[in-house]
This record gives C-alpha cells, structure tokens and sequence, in this order.
C-alpha cells in the first residue's frame, strides 16, 4: 500500500522536522556523506519503494543546497519511489527570470530543466520571486503564499491608519493583495540600481503622512533597499514602518543594516534559517501551510483554501 514519506536536506532540517509534525508524522531518516573534497552522496536508510516522497529543501547557500537535492530526487527515484515531489520553501535563482540585458543567464529557468531532469514530478514552493517562474516547469507547481501567515500577525497588531507599500514596481501585485485584503491604501516606492545590491536613487509615489506603513517583499538580501525605504518613508510623516518579507536571505551587511535602521520590525519566515539572533527580526513558521498543502496534494484536495 502506497505511503507518503517526507525527507529534509542539509538546510531545511530544522523546518522539515516542524512541517512533519504539523503533519502527523515523523520526518524520514536520509543520511548525507559528504567526501573531503566537498562531494555530496545521499542515502535513504529506509524504503521508498512504491511511496510518494517529500523532499524538504530550501536551496541556499544555492548551489550545494540545490544539488544535494537533485542527488536526493535521484536517490529516491532509482529506489523506486511511486513519486519524487521536492518541496522548496525557497527557490534560489528566482531572481534571474529574464534576460534583463544581453548576454546573461536565465537562472530560474535553467534551475527548473535542472529540477526536472533530476526526476521532479512535482515542485512545491513559496512566494517565488516573479510568479510566471512557474511556467518554465512541465510538471504541477504549487505555489504557495506567505501571506497566509503574515495576515493574521497584521491583525494582532491592531493598527490605525494602515496603509502597505511596494519597495519596487515589481512587487505592486503582492503589495495589492494585502491592501486590498485589509481594505487600506497603498504606495510604491519608485528605486533605480546602478547594479546589484545597491541603490542609487528612491522615491515614494504615493501619500505616507500619519499612516502606519508596512512595507511588504518576497525576500530581504542585504537590507539596503527596504531599510532605505523605511527611512524615507518616515521622513515624509508616517507614524510607524515595518517591513513583512518571505525569506530571510540576509546577506553581507543585512543584520547591521536592520539594527541600525528605523523599521519597528522585520517580520519573516523560516524559510530560511537566520545566521544570527536580532531584536528587530521576528520568525513565524511556514511550517502548517506547508503541511497542509502536502496534504491536499496527497488526498487530491485542492490549495486554493491557503490563500487569502
């Protein structure tokens, strides 16, 4: 009789024992050798003949992450699993979705012929950087929402004058969604890079003044742009900001950047495990929502009842 097991890789142990739980049972045991020159050989110490398997990872640091995962995906289907479904809370390489100048690399595209190629049936992940990244696969994607997890620490806080604003152009669609959600306005901030990582000149389009802001993204990398923001945004009369951002990428210098910033708070996931302990970081887990989608999938029952 067919079972469904869950497995976590290297990074996500931590949240693949909480997603287990949340499930009702207990986190399958792989074992990851790794060769002194760095090379990765996975093993499964149980069976999966015949099962469907869930396979936990989230892919950073990007490239040992993602293919000790592909090495998981083929493990377990050489083992004869009934199917491989890898469960991505965080998707390395969104942020390459286009050909943005010449001669670069189409990341996220190349990540998908990847996954695929390993044995993937199926990819589940959360909050992908652009949403048409789920059109470079040909097998299902779930994809999940954070805001499933963030709207009811909205309503908690119990605050006047609300009002949501986009760090980018990019992200206007997943800002609406919240105002719309908690019938408030909203603002977008209007940023050009002179490259990656560093910004080189911001605007507000829109009113901030007396309003409590929170600004809302899919990931925060090393902190400058939305800590910039919310500087800005307070400097144009708004009560309060805070920043509600999926996954806690937090490179370079992102811890001293959110100390020494403005924001109230940064409210994230633990898609990603944080580096360091701050003040300023709140986690909440995706761990539920991520249970209960693996649910649905298992009883052809439909995600839709996850989002807001």
């Amino acid at each position: 009789m067919m079972d469904n097991q869950l497995f976590a890789g290297t990074e996500s142990a931590y949240l693949g024992k909480m997603i287990a739980e949340f499930y009702g049972k207990s986190l399958g045991s792989v074992e990851i050798q790794k060769f002194s020159d760095g090379e990765i050989a996975p093993y499964y110490t149980e069976s999966v003949r015949g099962n469907r398997v869930f396979l936990i990872q989230s892919t950073i640091p990007p490239s040992d992450n993602l293919f000790e995962l592909c090495l998981m995906i083929d493990a377990a289907k050489r083992a004869s699993a009934y199917k491989a479904i890898a469960v991505i809370p965080y998707f390395g390489y969104a942020r390459q979705d286009r050909k943005d100048k010449p001669r670069v690399a189409i990341g996220a595209k190349l990540v998908a012929n990847i996954l695929t190629a390993a044995g993937a049936d199926r990819i589940m992940t959360c909050d992908l950087h652009a949403g048409q990244i789920q059109g470079f696969f040909d097998i299902p994607v779930d994809h999940l929402d954070g805001a499933a997890v963030f709207v009811p620490y909205i309503r908690k806080l119990n605050l006047d004058n609300l009002l949501f604003a986009s760090p980018d152009v990019g992200g206007v669609k997943r800002t609406r969604a919240f105002a719309q959600h908690f019938n408030a306005e909203m603002v977008v901030i209007d940023k050009h890079r002179t490259k990656a990582n560093e910004v080189a000149e911001m605007r507000i389009i829109g009113n901030v003044e007396g309003k409590n802001v929170i600004l809302v993204d899919d990931l925060v990398d090393t902190a400058g742009t939305i800590c910039k923001a919310a500087k800005i945004i307070l400097e144009e009369g708004a009560l309060s900001v805070r920043a509600f951002c999926t996954h806690p990428v937090l490179s370079g210098k992102a811890y001293d950047n959110i100390n020494n910033s403005v924001l109230e708070e940064l409210v994230v996931t633990d898609t990603i495990p944080l580096r360091q302990e701050s003040d300023k970081i709140k986690v909440l887990t995706v761990a539920e929502l991520f249970a209960k989608a693996i649910k649905s999938v298992t009883h052809d029952g439909s995600i839709s009842e996850l989002f807001i």
